[in-house]
């Protein structure tokens, strides 16, 4: 049997991000009984010999009756999983500490019904739908626990409808992988200081001009900008923070960071200062060794310099 194991991994199936759908074909399923069909298949066994020691004529109407219904069980659970369809979707990036969440579609071909079909991955629990309008989804999830690219790997499309006498599955080597950003360091750090430059402005947060938003609140804070209607539905003390106008430009520069910051430290400072420059609504630029990023704003430059982060020595 140990033998036989490396011969069914070599037919898995193989599911990459920027392939079609694939569908399982009966050569790829695989049908076994679980504990509770061997129990099942032990118990009908002990009636027969009941059944030929005593010659009981109802004993093997019960017995032929159980072993009919085992067949049609494992007819049905190889069937819920023959032409079922799946396409890996692209995941959205999240950050370390965080869970990756991968999400496949799942398709039936006609107007099949399919009911408790399985996906799951080997770190977390399995995941159940029921296919019944043609389509549905399914997200498995992994922990992030570094930064750079994350590749889900195996995961496996099982299930044991209608009796749970049998288990039939697939197995898929997936290449979908998720862009895992830095974790944002926790403790506040100000943004700094804007360089001469040829920018127009920039928002500067210790103008008092416009509202540009929250931060945990901190001792010294002045209690006439404390969110007092946050606080109150929150129970959290929060500090509005407000901009105007410098002139200047505002990088975001590896080489300006304390010399005592490790690399992954100055990475999560730099995380956490790309989402507070682009929550404020500034334009900004980011500074590497081995990438620099131009002065910008949006959503597309903030993905832009999370990903650089992200992938800094790769």
């Amino acid at each position: 049997m140990a033998a036989r194991l490396p011969r069914l991994r070599r037919r898995s199936l193989s599911v990459a991000d920027h392939t079609g759908p694939i569908t399982l074909s009966q050569s790829r399923i695989f049908i076994l009984p679980t504990r509770s069909g061997l129990l099942f298949g032990v118990t009908a066994l002990v009636m027969l010999f009941g059944c030929v020691n005593y010659n009981l004529g109802l004993g093997y109407l019960l017995t032929f009756l159980m072993g009919g219904l085992a067949l049609v069980s494992m007819l049905h659970t190889f069937r819920n999983l023959v032409g079922l369809q799946l396409t890996a979707a692209r995941p959205q990036p999240v950050f370390v500490g965080e869970v990756a969440l991968f999400p496949f579609l799942l398709g039936s071909a006609g107007l099949t019904v399919r009911r408790s079909i399985g996906l799951a991955s080997a770190e977390q629990r399995p995941n159940f739908v029921d296919i019944a309008n043609a389509q549905a989804t399914v997200v498995v999830g992994t922990p992030a626990l570094h930064r750079g690219w994350l590749r889900l790997g195996d995961v496996r499309v099982f299930t044991t409808f209608p009796l749970g006498l049998f288990r039939a599955w697939s197995n898929l080597e997936s290449d979908v992988q998720c862009l895992i950003y830095p974790r944002p360091e926790r403790e506040f750090s100000p943004l700094p200081a804007p360089r001469a430059g040829d920018s127009k402005g920039i928002q500067n947060e210790r103008g008092q001009d416009d509202f540009a938003g929250l931060r945990q609140y901190q001792y010294g804070d002045s209690l006439r900008h404390v969110a007092w209607k946050t606080a109150a539905r929150t129970d959290t003390m929060m500090t509005k923070q407000f901009c105007g106008l410098a002139g200047g430009e505002l990088w975001l520069d590896w080489d300006a960071l304390p010399a005592g910051l490790h690399q992954e430290a100055r990475l999560s400072r730099l995380t956490r200062w790309v989402l507070e420059a682009a929550s404020a609504g500034h334009a900004y630029g980011l500074q590497l060794p081995s990438v620099v990023i131009p002065i910008g704003s949006g959503a597309a430059h903030r993905l832009r310099c999370l990903a650089a982060l992200a992938l800094f020595g790769e």
